[in-house]
């Protein structure tokens, strides 16, 4: 007799805890070949369960070839479903997971780059996206271009002149699934092994990995209140493209000025590089309009990045990137083999709530919340730190920087009493190249979180430092 533990309290199926549980002993040899299993009756009785679980259970192993029916004598383990035990590894089992419930409720985190997404358009969206399911030809079902949509491409090259001074052709527009994949493009497009890349210090650390997996090096460039110093540029460089967040420095939160974006443009053309644009949130400007784009400059020289995820959400998966006509079919043929193309209804859905003016009402509706919040992020910690904390890089995006005195956030000990305090935040120093020059400055979000909730994490980091 074999004895199966049934939690009733679980979201796994009473059917697939017995398969799973007798499957996991067949295969580490706690049911050994050739042994009479309990008949379905039987099991299901001692179990207090239906017969019918046990019988469906017992289907599909049969079905799957570990266990074996003989005639007239029974159900038996089959011979060579036996595997070998290896080491155990950090994965949780199927159990374990399903009990494994992390209590992040009260946690506070100030994680940059998140909008609030209780504020998303959900009944706009939806209504938008119904309507391109019922409207749309059955064509849109099938396969895509690699280079999406070209209602988007369109509507989207128009928006971007109105908006951010873009000046592009719908042809040199690639659609890609978020920011992340345009960059993984360009690594693959333009790096190979022993390639450098010149590149803002500090800059997101995920930008890194990105750019340095092909086996290129990174050549840093310091960023001061104003973006990349481009007076540091050594000449006698010639990268494979420069990497810059001009409207935006990430994380400082510098916004590039004419001076510098001009300098960088001649030193891109005196070596013959290109130059990497990421415009990832300079939407949310609060002193005037948004900055006019690096692109807009010298449009065969600059690869443009956009993105949705800063905007509307994350979960919608959609960027794009803007390409010099010398690079747009390299790169189409590059997203062809990576994912065929972007879904097709995410990509009408949002060339319509373009389109309809949609996008544009939202971004100044949120503009004025998330000012809101980043007001009352400076004003907490002006209340709890006085002249101890100092706050910069609060002119753009859903982030600033917070520069405290005398604390040292790389610490593992004043990480752990953080974390005790049920806080998180984020240390400029994680996404630096050179080390040691703002390991007192963390970033602080504040996009996707009340003012209720920033009241009380800035409170809790006073605790917990103090």
């Amino acid at each position: 007799m074999i004895w199966i533990p049934i939690d009733r309290t679980l979201d796994i199926p009473l059917i697939r805890q017995v398969y799973e549980q007798i499957r996991t002993r067949i295969l580490h040899g706690e049911l050994v070949a050739g042994e009479c299993l309990p008949p379905t009756r039987e099991l299901a009785l001692q179990l207090g369960i239906s017969r019918n679980v046990v019988v469906e259970a017992y289907e599909q192993l049969l079905a799957e070839g570990y266990i074996e029916g003989r005639q007239g004598s029974g159900t038996y383990v089959a011979e060579g479903a036996y595997l070998d035990k290896q080491e155990k590894t950090d994965f949780l089992s199927f159990f374990e997971m399903q009990h494994l419930k992390e209590d992040t409720n009260d946690i506070i985190d100030f994680r940059s780059g998140l909008p609030a997404l209780d504020m998303f358009p959900r009944n706009t969206w939806g209504q938008i996206a119904k309507q391109v399911c019922a409207d749309t030809s059955n064509s849109v079902f099938g396969y895509g271009y690699p280079e999406g949509r070209v209602e988007l491409r369109h509507i989207l090259s128009r928006y971007l002149k109105r908006t951010r001074g873009v000046h592009c052709h719908p042809d040199q527009l690639v659609i890609t699934s978020g920011a992340t994949q345009a960059l993984s493009l360009i690594a693959n497009l333009l790096l190979s092994p022993g390639g450098e890349v010149m590149i803002e210090d500090p800059i997101t650390h995920e930008i890194q990995t990105i750019f340095s997996s092909p086996g290129a090096s990174l050549f840093p460039i310091p960023v001061d209140e104003q973006g990349m110093k481009t007076d540091l540029i050594p000449l006698n460089k010639k990268p494979s493209f420069i990497f810059v967040t001009p409207s935006h420095q990430f994380p400082l939160g510098g916004t590039l000025p004419i001076q510098r974006r001009i300098q960088l443009i001649q030193f891109a053309r005196k070596v013959d590089c290109f130059i990497v644009e990421d415009d990832y949130d300079s939407e949310f400007r609060y002193q005037g309009a948004p900055i006019n784009s690096l692109q807009g400059l010298d449009p065969d020289r600059v690869i443009y990045i956009g993105t949705f995820s800063k905007i509307l959400s994350p979960a919608l998966r959609l960027g794009y990137l803007i390409l010099p006509p010398s690079l747009t079919k390299r790169c189409k043929d590059l997203k062809w083999f990576t994912d065929l193309h972007t879904p097709s209804l995410q990509q009408l859905s949002i060339a319509r709530f373009i389109d309809e003016r949609h996008l544009e009402r939202h971004i100044r509706k949120m503009k004025k919340i998330y000012k809101t919040r980043r007001d009352h992020v400076k004003r907490c910690l002006a209340e709890e730190f006085g002249t101890k904390v100092k706050v910069s890089g609060d002119t753009t995006g859903l982030h600033l920087i917070a520069e405290f005195q005398n604390t040292v956030f790389t610490d593992q000990k004043v990480n752990e009493i953080i974390k005790e305090h049920k806080i998180r935040i984020y240390p400029v120093e994680l996404h630096t190249i050179q080390k040691g020059m703002h390991q007192n400055k963390i970033i602080l979000g504040y996009g996707n979180l009340s003012k209720e909730e920033i009241q009380v994490g800035i409170n809790r980091l006073k605790q917990a430092l103090t």
